[in-house]
């Protein structure tokens, strides 16, 4: 079965395929026009992603939408991580927001939801969270977007950066891959009813 993944992002695609090729889903990604995130969870935009995909390709889709959440900045930059700042900018507007605040205050966590939309209407949904906090400055060369400033608090991964970690202490604990195993396990059982 062929599914389209809502991203033009090469690393979450590859995510994707690592785990859902041993189910016997091809995963591919196309030109697709992107839509206007307008919800105000990770589930809703990742609904929107999927339906928007599915909409313009027939195929069964997949969207994803995640984001760092900050305890003592009442959960910002949530849905707007992406936009928060721009480009290159967004990391320094955390830390500067949590200047001088000590380490337990500077708790957090990554979510990420995972929606997939089928052509007969059924959907399938996952969601994973990692935690951890806040660092004083940026730690590491690896990863991409908040990864440098997030401390990871559990498994192979606790005590360094996501930047810091290698992929596979990341994918350990990362909202992405947790989110993406709950995800796998649902579709391989939605697969099998359907046999």
């Amino acid at each position: 079965m062929k599914f389209i993944v809502a991203t033009h992002n090469q690393g979450k695609l590859r995510e994707f395929r690592r785990i859902l090729t041993p189910l016997g889903v091809e995963v591919e990604t196309a030109e697709l026009t992107e839509p206007e995130e307008t919800g105000t969870t990770f589930a809703e935009n990742a609904y929107i992603k999927a339906k928007a995909a599915l909409d313009e390709t027939g195929l069964p889709a997949i969207g994803d939408d995640s984001g760092l959440c900050v305890d003592a900045l009442n959960g910002e930059p949530g849905v707007y991580s992406a936009r928060y700042a721009e480009v290159g900018k967004r990391r320094l507007k955390v830390l500067g927001k949590l200047e001088g605040l000590p380490e337990e205050a500077r708790g957090a966590h990554f979510t990420c939801s995972i929606c997939c939309v089928f052509p007969n209407g059924d959907t399938i949904t996952a969601e994973g969270m990692t935690f951890g906090h806040i660092a004083h400055e940026s730690r590491g060369e690896n990863g991409f977007g908040y990864d440098p400033i997030f401390i990871s608090d559990e498994g192979a991964a606790k005590g360094k950066s996501f930047a810091e970690a290698t992929g596979e202490e990341k994918d350990s604990v990362s909202h992405r891959g947790r989110a993406l195993r709950s995800f796998a396990e649902k579709l391989e059982s939605y697969l099998k009813a359907k046999e």
